[in-house]
């Protein structure tokens, strides 16, 4: 029974992942998020660049149908786009092996150019029964904007794996919720955003919203965020920046006041990627104590369409408890065989006290659109 239930807990836990922008994309390019997304801070649709740039730069091989003539635009004005995600995945420990295929997510978008100025978006989940859906205006100047409706508030680096305990974490069985920072792909919060371009390499936005649900009733959260991105060579780029967020009320009664402070960076050069952030929250998980959560990423480029990766997660303390700490290292490979094609396996050794076997194998089943 209890090593069934740690794989359901487990197989649970890799649902949810959703199809964010990989940052050290951005990173290498020297660009920002609004280069290649619909929306400005990153994620999900991509705009007619960032659709090229996964047509044509990624794959590995060439199709055949490579000059098809292929195009996200329904028409002038409107786009559609999907991403789709299964996995299989196996447990193993030293009372039984257990393995299974499991959907993620079936995200559909779409989008509407209004004007010059004003575009529209819309996603929803038929997995989930997750939506978002926001009006975006360009009004400001240097092209900075103001987006109103529901949407996911831009915090810290918004890698695309919710595992990581800067985003949403993993399922914790015993609390029935997950156990990380609560921005996950399914959260949103239906509010206003502002984001200022201050420079080429500079973005900056804040937003306040009401998170999905009742729990937020009379008071909004804020978040803020702010990033530098130069691009010093071709070959050497820059990342640094910083997020805050505040919710008068926590996420489970009694909690209150929740601050949360993010510090994030990294650069990229010659086709090798490190990435990090360090999350520090007061009263996010039990009232009158701080959490904090660290997250690492190491990339390369073996070849066009094949990439190596090592991720190191860590949540600690979320009690007064030293011991309460877990950890996870994840190993693994990015293929980019075909355009809007992706196989992701990964082997990942997760540590905790008290210490029990549930180290899993992931392959990971990614096309989108």
């Amino acid at each position: 029974m209890k090593a069934n239930s740690l794989f359901i807990t487990f197989a649970f836990l890799l649902l949810t992942v959703d199809a964010f922008s990989l940052p050290r994309f951005a990173l290498r390019s020297g660009g920002q998020c609004i280069d290649c997304h619909v929306n400005p801070t990153g994620g999900q649709m991509r705009s007619e660049s960032g659709w090229s740039y996964g047509k044509s730069n990624l794959s590995m091989f060439r199709s055949s149908d490579e000059e098809t003539e292929l195009s996200p635009m329904l028409n002038e004005n409107i786009s559609f786009g999907f991403d789709i995600r299964t996995q299989f995945l196996a447990k193993f420990d030293s009372a039984s092996s257990r393995s299974d295929f499991q959907n993620m997510n079936s995200s559909f978008y779409a989008g509407t150019y209004l004007s010059d100025k004003i575009n529209l978006f819309a996603r929803y989940d038929l997995t989930h029964g997750f939506y978002e859906g926001f009006a975006t205006a360009h009004i400001l100047p240097n092209n900075s904007y103001v987006k109103v409706g529901t949407f996911l508030p831009n915090y810290g680096l918004r890698v695309d794996d919710h595992t990581a305990y800067t985003r949403g974490g993993v399922f914790d069985a015993s609390s029935g919720s997950f156990k990380g920072w609560p921005f996950a792909p399914n959260y949103s919060e239906t509010g206003i955003e502002v984001g200022v371009y201050i420079s080429d390499f500079a973005f900056a936005t804040i937003s306040s919203g009401t998170p999905a649900g009742t729990r937020f009733v009379k008071d909004p959260s804020y978040t803020a965020s702010v990033s530098f991105t130069p691009q010093i060579s071709d070959n050497f780029s820059l990342l640094a920046g910083g997020s805050f967020a505040q919710w008068k009320k926590g996420f489970s009664a009694p909690f209150t006041n929740i601050n949360s402070f993010s510090g994030f960076g990294g650069f990229s050069f010659a086709g090798f990627s490190l990435l990090g952030e360090f999350a520090q929250a007061d009263n996010m998980f039990f009232q009158d104590s701080a959490a904090s959560a660290l997250m690492i990423e190491a990339s390369y480029k073996i070849t066009k369409g094949l990439e190596a990766t090592i991720r190191y997660d860590q949540l600690s303390p979320v009690t007064d408890n030293s011991d309460a700490s877990v950890s996870s290292l994840i190993l693994g490979v990015e293929f980019f065989p075909y355009s809007f094609v992706e196989l992701r396996p990964q082997y990942r050794i997760n540590t905790e006290k008290p210490a029990y076997d549930n180290n899993m194998f992931v392959l990971q089943f990614h096309i989108w659109y």
